[in-house]
């Protein structure tokens, strides 16, 4: 389904339920070059879950500058978003 030699990146989000995030975050994302492979959403008791499974190897930006804009965005958006890499991603979820 992806390209073997690709490196994923995860990008999460979360916060209250408010207009706007999905467009905020996709509209950044699409800007930076950044192709979302998966995406999955749901909104529990009024809070805003999202992951996205990302390509940030095209990305016009550096990893760093797109995790520390992305944190920035959620703070305008009023919600935390964390962006990662995929191995790392995998790391965390072992232990």
């Amino acid at each position: 389904m992806y390209d073997v030699g690709m490196r994923k990146s995860i990008i999460t989000v979360v916060g209250k339920d408010r207009v706007g995030i999905i467009a905020g975050v996709c509209s950044y994302l699409a800007a930076s070059n950044v192709n979302i492979l998966d995406i999955s959403q749901t909104i529990v008791d009024g809070f805003f879950n999202m992951m996205m499974i990302c390509d940030a190897n095209s990305a016009n930006k550096e990893f760093l500058t797109l995790s520390e804009e992305l944190e920035t965005l959620g703070e305008k958006l009023g919600c935390i978003i964390k962006l990662q890499r995929e191995e790392i991603f995998d790391s965390m979820q072992r232990i």
